[in-house]
């Protein structure tokens, strides 16, 4: 057993770690695994503030996890919940108070709130001690609600979450809402960005660049898992990705809106402009200055790339637009890259932005089915996308599919 500043001090080196994660949906994840790790508890949840809400964004259980297949992620939709005294994270987040919970199952008369068992009746799992506690920026405002359940003792027993692990938890909540805070800003600020763009393209949605930025994410890791990549590698670049798959096509805020919006097809010329939209992304970062800014020109440059050699711009400078010296065509026009020509993450974006374009309605076409979406990803293996980055996706495609549920458009929302 470790001695409570042996407690004091790891759980000060998480809140350290925490801080190096940017994006707000792999921070969720960070924070959450840190906390049930830290006090062995078997699963929990983080509900973020949204008005007067709070809405379900994340959740972790060890238990319903080992019941999957290897490699196999939970599946969980999202939902929202009043903040008032009626519930446990609705009375935390009213009260901005912790609640710590012996066992759910025989919670006090007294107290207003009362555990909803419905969750554990579908998913056939059983919810004891419970330590729930608000996530509070320095301002002392509410930023949302972190729930662990299930505290375990060294021999897998259940066992109630102590007064200590409450005020540790406390101080981990708090270095968490800062995090969190910084991480919305980032959050905010590239979908700003987006907003730019869909101001010029209406398919630029916020929806559409978080589906496409998670699905990414999602693919890179179960392709990062079955080549064995090291988990510090993978969640550095799963960080960077989230963020730089959502401005992939940020470079067409310098498109016509003739062209954006033309309903009807491209003629050729127009087609060339609206190709250029990829090394203009790209120029936006320029005079790169950290990780995240080199990942970013990385996917808006290749994006629209393909394996076979196919796609577009090609071996081309951002800056100067010319062709790189050795890659000139026959035309005079850059060779387009193929194979492994294409860096990794651009090959991942591809599949992502694909299949989001192909399941969501636009202007000229209305949603494809999913038999018609998945034998087009699939035909198109080798063709326009990378082989092995295809069977990565329809790996992980139960997961997508619940992705998709979580940022829905504003007309299915």
């Amino acid at each position: 057993m470790q001695s409570e500043k042996e407690k004091i001090d790891l759980i000060t080196q998480i809140s350290l770690d925490i801080n190096q994660v940017k994006d707000v949906d792999l921070l969720l994840e960070k924070i959450l695994t840190n906390a049930r790790k830290f006090f062995n508890a078997d699963a929990g949840s983080i509900y973020l503030k949204d008005g007067d809400e709070l809405k379900f964004n994340y959740t972790q259980n060890d238990t319903l996890q080992r019941r999957l297949g290897p490699g196999k992620k939970l599946k969980y939709s999202t939902f929202s919940i009043p903040i008032n005294n009626m519930s446990i994270a609705g009375y935390v987040a009213k009260n901005c108070k912790p609640v710590n919970i012996p066992d759910v199952c025989q919670i006090n008369s007294t107290v207003p709130y009362s555990f909803d068992s419905k969750f554990d009746r579908l998913s056939d799992y059983k919810s004891r001690s419970m330590l729930t506690v608000p996530m509070t920026n320095q301002r002392g405002d509410v930023l949302g609600v972190m729930q662990i359940i299930n505290a375990q003792d060294d021999h897998g027993n259940i066992i109630p979450f102590s007064s200590f692990d409450e005020s540790l938890i406390m101080h981990f909540s708090t270095s968490a809402a800062l995090a969190l805070e910084r991480a919305q800003m980032t959050r905010n600020i590239i979908l700003r960005m987006i907003s730019m763009a869909e101001l010029r393209d209406p398919k630029e949605t916020g929806a559409h660049v978080n589906r496409v930025g998670a699905y990414s994410v999602e693919i890179f890791e179960q392709w990062a898992r079955e080549k064995g990549l090291p988990p510090e590698d993978m969640e550095r670049q799963k960080d960077l990705l989230r963020m730089a798959a959502m401005l992939h096509d940020v470079g067409k805020v310098a498109i016509s809106d003739l062209i954006l919006r033309k309903p009807a097809r491209l003629t050729m010329d127009e087609f060339e402009i609206m190709k250029s939209h990829t090394y203009l992304g790209a120029r936006l970062f320029k005079g790169m200055q950290s990780d995240f800014e080199e990942v970013a020109a990385e996917v808006a440059l290749n994006h629209h790339e393909k394996w076979d050699g196919t796609g577009y711009p090609g071996h081309i400078d951002t800056i100067s637009e010319k062709v790189l010296p050795g890659f000139e065509g026959a035309d005079g026009q850059p060779l387009p890259k193929r194979e492994n020509e294409i860096p990794l993450l651009g090959r991942i974006v591809a599949v992502a932005d694909v299949y989001d374009a192909l399941r969501s309605r636009r202007s000229y076409k209305e949603p494809w089915d999913e038999d018609r979406t998945l034998d087009e990803m699939r035909q198109s293996s080798g063709k326009h996308f990378d082989p092995e980055i295809i069977d990565a996706f329809f790996s992980c495609l139960d997961v997508l599919k619940s992705i998709a549920t979580r940022y829905p458009d504003e007309d299915e929302g």
